[in-house]
């Protein structure tokens, strides 16, 4: 995508929400003149009249917008508005949109948008969707909810429910829909084209047709400008691609996200052990899967949850925030203890206090970089199980060419500032000392955590910020009591 359609969707993106906020508004703002009015005990009939063409007015004009607006475009809109509005706005929506603007809100405002609404309304949004989404939304509504829209289900659909609600939210089985086109391989071309026209629409994202046998075994796939450009005579097993890409429904999502990259999918065909098609997994589901989770590893990186936004209750943000603040808490008392064994070396040298934080800065920045890149290695499949001593090897050169570029230049500033070449030489010794520190922690922490079965990048930042800031004041205060006191 160019960077100017980027910016083309986040100006639209805005001018939506811009013009939801200005109606919502005005509304406020005429309503609550209206109720500040002085008015009789016998206007109240006046009162009343005015108030209820006050509220059209303008909610009117706020339902047209919405209907106007793409089910994704509402939920931006509804996830940048506080709970009031927002479940204002929710009310004016179509009850036939419901379904599809749940599905694409976040974790936390979907959780506050299903509390508001009428089991009535959560069955008629459920029933809406189909079966693969029904699924993506089915952990977050209340069971009876569940429990009617299953038995209104046909056989196949329940049996599809079960299948991809079977499945953990990280793997293939989770994304993957159950809309496809199949054909088999011993029809011509022109019967295919038969078969399509009693269609009324495809599948979204149909790019190709599944060739399978009568025990619905994949055999191939049949793309459609194959099937657009060839002699309408010709049968579909001469023409079938077999050497297509297919998935298992066990098989992680991330590697599937990574197949599509690599060879431009618009949609893979999902088969089970026995090679018999059990469903498809398409772009759309794969960038939006690829979305979700760099938002959770953002998120992870700072010891946060996805279930908070930033107009969530404060005691939830403060459940949410706790725990990495009570590690935090814990390694900024070690550091402080740390400066406080070095109290009378810091009396006798004041310039010790204003050196040491620069150390510890920069080996935290360091060290961020490279825990970074060390969880973008993991997550795109580089590292690999004997990759540790390699990568140590790699960073800890880094490091050491950055340590005595940089710390020597800041040893010289040091030595020009206080006049102490003695004390320039602790300062480059500490700094390579405390990005080797950060080098070595960076790759260490993640790549541990990978091998324990843990999210590598959850608390990342944390964690080395930590070490690199008490190693840093440990360091550098140590030296410079060995050599300058």
């Amino acid at each position: 995508m160019s960077d100017e359609l980027q910016h083309s969707d986040a100006d639209e993106l805005q001018a939506h929400l811009t013009e939801v906020q200005d109606l919502l508004a005005r509304h406020r703002l005429v309503e609550n003149l209206v109720h500040r009015q002085e008015m009789s005990r016998q206007a109240d009939s006046q009162k009343a009249l005015v108030e209820d063409l006050v509220h059209k007015q303008h909610l009117v004009q706020l339902h047209a917008r919405l209907d106007r607006m793409h089910p994704a475009d509402i939920a931006y809109v509804l996830e940048a508005l506080p709970p009031d509005e927002r479940l204002l706005v929710w009310d004016l929506v179509r009850a036939d949109r419901d379904g599809e603007i749940l599905l694409e809100v976040s974790d936390a405002v979907r959780e506050s948008l299903i509390e508001s609404m009428a089991p009535a309304e959560l069955r008629a949004a459920a029933e809406s969707l189909d079966t693969d989404e029904l699924a993506d939304l089915a952990p977050d509504l209340p069971r009876e909810v569940i429990e009617d829209v299953f038995r209104s289900l046909s056989a196949e659909e329940r049996e599809q429910l079960r299948a991809a609600m079977s499945y953990p939210e990280d793997t293939v089985g989770a994304i993957m829909d159950f809309e496809m086109v199949t054909v088999r391989e011993d029809v011509s071309l022109e019967a295919v084209l038969r078969y399509l026209r009693r269609f009324d629409e495809l599948p979204d994202h149909t790019d190709q047709l599944f060739v399978v046998d009568r025990d619905e075994r994949l055999k191939g796939v049949l793309p459609l400008n194959v099937l657009l450009v060839n002699d309408p005579e010709t049968e579909v097993g001469a023409l079938m691609q077999t050497d297509c890409v297919d998935l298992r429904p066990d098989d992680f999502a991330e590697e599937a996200a990574k197949a599509f990259e690599r060879y431009d999918l618009v949609s893979a065909a999902v088969v089970d052990d026995d090679q018999k098609l059990v469903g498809r997994v398409t772009v759309n589901a794969v960038v939006d899967f690829i979305r979700e989770e760099a938002e959770s590893e953002q998120l992870a990186q700072a010891g946060l949850r996805e279930e908070e936004d930033i107009f969530a209750p404060v005691i939830d943000s403060v459940k949410n925030r706790w725990a990495w603040l009570a590690v935090n808490l814990v390694t900024a008392f070690v550091a402080s203890r740390v400066i406080g064994a070095f109290e009378d070396s810091i009396e006798k040298l004041v310039a010790l206090a204003a050196l040491m934080p620069i150390v510890a800065g920069i080996g935290g920045n360091s060290g961020n970089q490279t825990i970074i890149m060390i969880v973008r290695a993991i997550a795109m499949g580089q590292v690999q199980p004997d990759a540790l001593s390699r990568l140590l090897r790699k960073e800890l050169g880094v490091a050491l060419i950055n340590g005595l570029v940089w710390g020597g230049l800041l040893g010289l500033i040091s030595w020009w500032l206080y006049d102490s070449a003695s004390l320039g030489l602790v300062m480059t010794s500490a700094m390579t000392l405390n990005l080797l520190l950060a080098a070595l922690a960076g790759v260490a922490i993640p790549i541990l955590r990978y091998r324990l079965g843990n999210d590598p990048a959850i608390g990342g930042s944390v964690m080395i910020t930590a070490l690199t800031d008490s190693g840093g004041f440990f360091i550098f205060l140590g030296l410079a009591t060995l050599f300058l006191l």
